[in-house]
């Protein structure tokens, strides 16, 4: 693991590039389970193990964009239709061997893994809300939208996995300052955002360019990449409670965003929602 951060964009990308990328434990134990009864595999089944796991699923895109150009006049956007096209035998030929996060993180502490750890539970909870708010409003593809949440913040799970200390820097500089910006933390730290290295990693990585659209927060201003933003945006103010101070206008843009009001965003969230009487103002009797 690197205990400095590399010179420039290239540098990380190419670190990255040359790796073979670390999935989580239990991704690891649920393939190999699958690969010893793959006769009864079906790939949808396949498909939602990797789905959480944001590295796996990166590793997936980054493989069968090659067959695209092949076989295909489109790109391929989700999971299920990449495992299709690859073949379930190949794809465990493909990802036979597979190195795990605990394992690569195992000589950087406990709090690096759990650091990760935190982030990686953040993707997922991204993940989540962003495919039931597509379904919600009707999405036509709601797995891509999931894909697009899980993968937001992939850059800064790859780099808390192969240079902790980074991540924990960043971390330490955002507690120690309430209300500095990650992006601002990052660029502290390493000289440029994790957002930048993640475009990079994208287009070297020939991701579909859908999906690139969808990670990126400055076309905020389409439906879609809304609803990837304010999930991600959700599960980061969400991570260590439900008291953080930027909830409010979060619960108001969502509500915006799915036609309900910020009440009923709390409830849909399992939060307890205020009586409507009482959060107009009113005495209830």
């Amino acid at each position: 693991m690197l205990d400095h951060a590399l010179p420039d964009i290239e540098s990380w990308v190419l670190l990255f590039n040359s790796n073979s990328l670390p999935v989580l434990r239990i991704t690891k134990r649920r393939i190999d389970e699958m690969r010893a009864n793959m006769d009864r595999v079906d790939a949808r089944e396949l498909a939602r193990v990797i789905l959480q796991d944001p590295i796996m699923t990166v590793r997936v895109l980054a493989y069968i964009q090659p067959f695209r150009g092949r076989a295909l006049q489109h790109d391929i956007t989700t999971i299920a239709s990449a495992v299709m096209m690859a073949g379930i035998e190949p794809f465990f030929r493909r990802f036979e061997e597979l190195f795990t996060v605990e394992d690569q993180m195992k000589d950087g502490g406990t709090p690096a893994l759990l650091g990760v750890l935190q982030i990686i539970r953040r993707a997922q909870r991204a993940a989540d809300y962003a495919q039931e708010w597509a379904r919600w409003r009707h999405d036509i593809n709601m797995e891509e939208v999931r894909i697009a949440a899980l993968l937001h913040d992939l850059a800064e799970i790859l780099i808390w996995c192969s240079a902790p200390k980074i991540g924990l820097a960043v971390q330490e500089q955002m507690k120690n300052e309430p209300g500095l910006r990650g992006v601002d933390a990052q660029k502290r730290i390493i000289g440029f955002p994790y957002l930048d290295v993640q475009r990079e990693l994208c287009r070297v990585w020939h991701l579909p360019e859908l999906l690139q659209t969808l990670i990126d927060d400055d076309n905020a201003a389409q439906p879609r990449v809304r609803n990837v933003t304010l999930a991600v945006r959700l599960a980061r103010h969400s991570a260590h409670g439900w008291d953080d101070p930027a909830l409010p206008d979060d619960y108001a843009e969502i509500g915006q965003l799915l036609n309900i009001t910020p009440e009923a965003v709390r409830q849909r969230l399992g939060l307890e929602p205020m009586p409507a009487r009482e959060a107009d103002g009113e005495q209830l009797s």
